[in-house]
């Protein structure tokens, strides 16, 4: 290992989980932020500090903040290797071209995890475990491509080569687009009757998940890749009012559906493979404590490996329905097992 002492300039969500895992690992790691708070949090949760010269500076600060971070770290670390981790990376390296640090000298990446709520408390050593980190190593420097494929492989995640430009369109589509459609769509629950909203179930929960997200972190984010967004935003707004005017048309409707199954298939599956196609296994179970960990002990004894899970349960109801996402065999496998233990299995599907 070649990484000692990590400074990171920004104790939000994204630079404190990187300071926990990397602390995991042994290695060396200085916070800064310009809130005594979210800095004093971020020191006290990761308590991993080094003597020894800084290796790489991670700039997790908005981009607006970028350009004055920068003077004062490069005349503080003149030898260190540097990287970004934000959510658009043109504009950064526009930025970095202005500023007294050479270009490369510097990394722009942007690893692809986060999660709806934000600062150092809600950190998670975790949270780049299997999840895509994109970098431009156009015209950067060896040493400091080498730093920060250590510290993407130390902290779970997998490399992927993209150029900037590129980068912006692609987390457009699958980042940018999604936030501003959740948040248009919660926005439109504020005008809705209180009583309406108790019917609410899993899909408004589903769709509306991320809307919950910082607006002042994403305010800066949309702005700063407003040229990639414009034309998916004029798409979808085009596709809103096709279906607008075809509201009666069953065919229409139907035809939207089956083309949002289509582009949904899309999505890859764990780790950028194929998505997986999973059986589901329903089965009820009585409303007391243990319950779930008497499944879940099931699961091992059968030697099955669960995907995911939904739980459906009504206040004041004696029982709960758990759904398991298992491939077909296992399933099966699980299906026989538990039948065989007297719990209430139903019916696989797909």
């Amino acid at each position: 290992m070649t990484l000692s002492h990590v400074r990171i300039v920004g104790s939000g969500l994204i630079g404190t989980s990187i300071g926990l895992g990397l602390a995991l690992k042994g290695v060396g790691v200085t916070m800064r932020d310009s809130d005594s708070r979210a800095q004093g949090l971020a020191e006290d949760l990761i308590k991993s500090p080094s003597d020894l010269p800084v290796d790489l500076v991670i700039l997790a600060t908005p981009i607006g903040a970028l350009k004055s971070v920068i003077e004062g770290e490069f005349e503080a670390n003149p030898k260190a290797a540097f990287i970004d981790i934000g959510s658009v990376k043109f504009k950064v390296k526009v930025e970095v071209s202005t500023s007294s640090l050479p270009s490369s000298r510097f990394l722009p990446t942007h690893p692809m995890a986060g999660r709806e709520v934000g600062g150092a408390e809600s950190a998670r050593a975790d949270l780049f475990q299997g999840r895509p980190w994109i970098v431009d190593a156009q015209g950067v420097d060896s040493d400091v491509l080498e730093k920060a494929s250590e510290l993407i492989e130390l902290l779970g995640g997998h490399k992927i080569d993209l150029d900037s430009s590129e980068h912006d369109k692609a987390v457009a589509l699958v980042s940018h687009l999604p936030q501003l459609v959740s948040s248009l769509l919660a926005k439109q629950l504020t005008g809705g009757e209180e009583r309406w909203l108790d019917l609410a179930g899993a899909g408004l929960r589903d769709t509306t998940r991320i809307a919950g997200s910082d607006a002042k972190l994403w305010r800066e984010i949309v702005t700063a890749n407003s040229q990639a967004l414009t034309p998916l935003l004029k798409a979808l707004q085009r596709d809103l009012n096709k279906l607008i005017d075809s509201l009666e048309d069953e065919n229409s409707v139907a035809d939207l559906i089956n083309e949002g199954q289509k582009g949904r298939t899309r999505i890859p599956g764990k780790h950028g493979g194929k998505a997986r196609e999973y059986t589901f296994l329903p089965i009820v179970i009585e409303d007391k404590p243990g319950q779930l960990a008497a499944l879940f002990e099931e699961c091992a004894q059968a030697s099955v490996n669960v995907e995911d899970l939904t739980i459906e349960h009504s206040p004041g109801q004696f029982t709960g329905l758990i759904t398991l996402a298992l491939s077909e065999s296992d399933a099966i496998k699980l299906s026989d097992h538990l039948k065989s233990n007297g719990w209430s299995v139903h019916a696989p599907k797909k």
